[in-house]
């Protein structure tokens, strides 16, 4: 059942919900030439070699040639949900920004204005990762080609900790499941771990069940699109369901 701010037990939650909405309504008029991105994208028919290694899109043949606009308008996130990553992100240190999935970076670039530290983005396609860096303003990223359950264990051994991420990535139980588990030990009090497309597929659905049942997560919220996690300690352990 989803909860309204009327119906919200707690004050940490409550607060959270009354900022996240006072963010997207400030945040309204900020960011617009990442809009005026996203309009070229749309537009782009450049075609782009595509190695999928998760469960792809609905609306996209499985084909190894994707063009930029078809990726960009199917398998990106939208503005909404840009900012509620953004503003997750800034309830978090900062200093060490993961995002798992980079697709054309249209998430890239929204965190990279929030991050404080370190944003690194994580692609299987060359493709993707390659027009993701034709972006303006992308100096700050690091942009890691590869299969992500090679290329994510180095770079968390190198900073040893994570303050945000975002998994939107492969979109399997099993993948959502190991990038979890592969994050895990590198997470603490203050991370937050934002999981795209939760409702999916019925896959996506049981691993995002199952990693919010988890003990170490003391707060989950279902966005439907999204699912976050908090880790904070001394709160009581709930999930809500909300609109945004």
């Amino acid at each position: 059942m989803k909860e309204d701010k009327f119906s919200l037990q707690g004050p940490f939650i409550s607060e959270l919900y009354d900022g996240l909405k006072k963010y997207l309504q400030d945040s309204r008029r900020k960011d617009l030439d990442l809009e005026n991105w996203r309009k070229k994208l749309l537009k782009d028919e450049e075609l782009l070699e595509i190695e999928d290694f998760g469960a792809g899109s609905k609306k996209l043949k499985k084909n190894q040639f994707r063009k930029t606009k078809d990726v960009t308008r199917f398998s990106t996130t939208g503005r909404k949900f840009n900012q509620i990553y953004q503003y997750f992100c800034l309830l978090s240190p900062g200093i060490n920004v993961l995002e798992l999935g980079t697709c054309t970076g249209l998430n890239t670039l929204y965190l990279s204005r929030v991050s404080k530290g370190s944003l690194f983005t994580f692609e299987g396609a060359l493709g993707l990762i390659n027009k993701a860096q034709q972006a303006p303003g992308v100096d700050r990223v690091h942009y890691i080609h590869g299969n992500i359950q090679d290329t994510l264990p180095p770079i968390l051994e190198q900073i040893k900790k994570v303050d945000f991420a975002l998994v939107d990535a492969t979109h399997t139980y099993e993948g959502t499941m190991a990038y979890f588990n592969t994050l895990l030990p590198y997470l603490h009090e203050e991370s937050i771990v934002a999981i795209a497309d939760i409702h999916w597929s019925k896959e996506m659905e049981l691993a995002w069940k199952k990693i919010y049942q988890q003990e170490c997560v003391s707060l989950s919220i279902d966005f439907f699109e999204c699912g976050i996690l908090i880790f904070k300690r001394g709160i009581e352990k709930a999930h809500y369901i909300l609109d945004i």
